[in-house]
């Protein structure tokens, strides 16, 4: 048991934080570091932080995770759609599994 323990591959899971009004380059950049998060193997958690009146824009905060998520559909899969926790949304990414990793482990 302790050796398959240590032959798992241990994912970490990266936070990336937006609010309702994140403009473009700001946004660009932080796909850009969640794209090499997931190509490293690790799972992202998209948030929008909503503060005082803010939370009256759900729908802008859904609509960031939800182009967040197209953005990265080349390398991650949300594993669900955007949730309403409190004063945050958010979205989780895990890694697509490409087809060349799973051959060069198998030869």
């Amino acid at each position: 048991e302790k050796e398959m323990k240590a032959n798992a591959k241990q994912s970490e899971v990266k936070e990336v934080r937006f609010t309702p009004g994140t403009d473009d380059h700001d946004f660009d950049f932080k796909a850009k570091h969640a794209e090499g998060f997931l190509k490293d193997g690790n799972k992202v958690k998209a948030y929008v932080q909503f503060k005082g009146r803010a939370i009256m824009f759900k729908e802008r905060g859904e609509l960031v995770l939800l182009k967040f998520a197209e953005r990265l559909a080349e390398v991650g899969q949300p594993e669900t759609l955007p949730k309403l926790e409190g004063k945050r949304m958010f979205l989780m990414l895990t890694p697509k599994t490409s087809k060349k990793k799973k051959e060069e482990k198998t030869s």
